[in-house]
């Protein structure tokens, strides 16, 4: 701190740029506020510029590639090329267009954009790296997360973390993933689709915290691309060009991609000069209001909990920028939807197990827009109680993360079975698949036959 420096007052300052930040300036800003955002690096964080736009970018290349390869089928035949830097311009051009599209928004509600790092001097006061004091009447702290780093593995060199997988302007002739959940699953697969050879290292099988019936279509599709997952093994060493396992044996990686989690980004902010409580993984606790311990600071996305998604971040920024601003807000949402862009997609919303909850399966061989484009690899699933309110779905297919949004809508609106079986779903479609689900839980399936079952059982 300068000494005789006056502080500078604003009415809310947001630590971090973010999804999760940048709507809670916006929401704050449109109810009145003055705002600052404090971002170091790029508007719209790890989401826009290095994780959740490029690997969704590079997953549809890498699909238009694929498919155009094997869809002889269709009548396409040919020979075609990837150039891996076009690729990577695109991947940087779409990111930049967005964190471009937040700037205007910032501008256009007068947010001001401060390019610094913040640290906590109090809970009325941060000092920012660009020289300046800033006192506020209420700070929200949207700073996401890092990637876990492994032992003996430390970043650097041909050792990469899921970020700067995501940015290669180079398609590398293998690939070793250390871990195996959707961050892992999703880089595997895009890069198999290009042409790598890939191993993904494992405690146990991929996803193993959800359904075991889905992630066994998705594990099946990724050994027919040619990757290989090996099971109850770790890494042990490593050499510029390969990994040495426990058990031995050594397999060729010119790319070792460290995927084992995220950790909040808490360390460096100054919290031990506030009244901010952390629990006991580093995460900071906050009520539903998103607010702290201390009555000055609020938290979201990454840094306030699990499950670390952005969609999540979002509604937590609107809930955060409302509380801030005065008025009465909550995160009393009863589901936040899940997506792994893996192929076939898995998409999840609410409860498909669990004390009173019954199931009805759907497979996708009995969609005709499934059969029509040759992907009946999959099932929609219904979960509901006994008074057929629908607790959950999952769905397993294409377009599994635009149709996941029905099913978030409908559990918070408490459907019932026949709220959805009654509503007349667009043909041909992969939704249809929820409605025949819901109709073969009321017993009046109409495109599978599931055996003699009496209507309402």
């Amino acid at each position: 701190m300068v000494m005789g420096s006056i502080p500078e007052e604003v009415d809310i300052a947001v630590i971090g740029g973010g999804v999760g930040g940048y709507v809670a300036a916006i929401r704050a800003s449109q109810l009145g506020k003055s705002v600052t955002l404090i971002e170091k690096n790029k508007l719209g964080g790890h989401c826009l510029n290095y994780a959740c736009i490029p690997s969704k970018t590079l997953i549809h290349i890498a699909d238009l590639f694929y498919n155009a390869q094997h869809s002889g089928e269709f009548g396409i035949t040919g020979t075609l090329a990837i150039d891996p830097k076009k690729m990577h311009e695109w991947r940087i051009s779409v990111s930049k267009k967005l964190e471009d599209g937040v700037a205007f928004l910032c501008k256009s509600n007068q947010i001001e954009v401060a390019k610094a790092e913040a640290v906590f001097l109090s809970s009325k006061e941060l000092q920012l790296t660009d020289g300046r004091n800033l006192e506020f009447g209420k700070a929200i702290i949207a700073t996401g997360s890092e990637p876990v780093p492994l032992s003996g593995f430390e970043f650097g060199g041909n050792i990469i973390d899921y970020k700067a997988a995501l940015s290669l302007d180079f398609i590398p002739k293998s690939m070793v993933i250390i871990g195996a959940g959707y961050v892992a699953v999703e880089t595997a697969t895009l890069y198999a689709k290009l042409g790598a050879k890939v191993h993904i290292i494992a405690r146990s099988g991929i996803l193993s915290h959800f359904d075991p019936e889905a992630t066994a279509i998705v594990a099946s599709r990724m050994e027919s691309l040619g990757i290989e997952v090996h099971k109850n093994v770790e890494p042990a060493s490593h050499t510029e060009k390969s990994v040495t396992l426990n058990s031995g044996q050594i397999i060729s990686a010119d790319v070792i991609v460290i995927a084992i989690g995220l950790y909040p980004h808490t360390k460096g902010l100054g919290l031990e000069n506030t009244k901010v409580i952390l629990d006991g993984k580093g995460f900071i606790n906050t009520d539903s209001s998103m607010r702290t311990a201390d009555s000055n600071i609020l938290a979201i996305g990454d840094v306030a909990g699990e499950p670390m998604l952005a969609h999540k971040a979002i509604r937590q920024g609107v809930v955060a920028g409302e509380t801030a601003a005065g008025k009465l807000s909550g995160f009393d949402n009863v589901v936040i939807p899940s997506v792994i862009f893996s192929d076939p997609e898995i998409a999840i919303a609410g409860r498909i197990s669990g004390e009173g909850i019954l199931t009805k399966k759907f497979p996708l061989t009995a969609i005709g827009r499934a059969v029509a484009l040759n992907r009946t690899k999959g099932f929609i699933k219904i979960a509901y109680n006994q008074d057929k309110i629908v607790e959950g779905i999952e769905i397993v297919s294409d377009d599994a993360n635009s149709m996941i949004a029905e099913a978030a809508l409908a559990i918070e609106m408490g459907a019932t079975l026949e709220d959805i079986a009654d509503t007349i779903h667009p043909h041909p479609t992969y939704s249809e698949g929820i409605q025949e689900s819901a109709e073969a839980a009321l017993g009046r399936p109409l495109h599978f036959f599931y055996g003699r079952e009496k209507e309402g059982n």
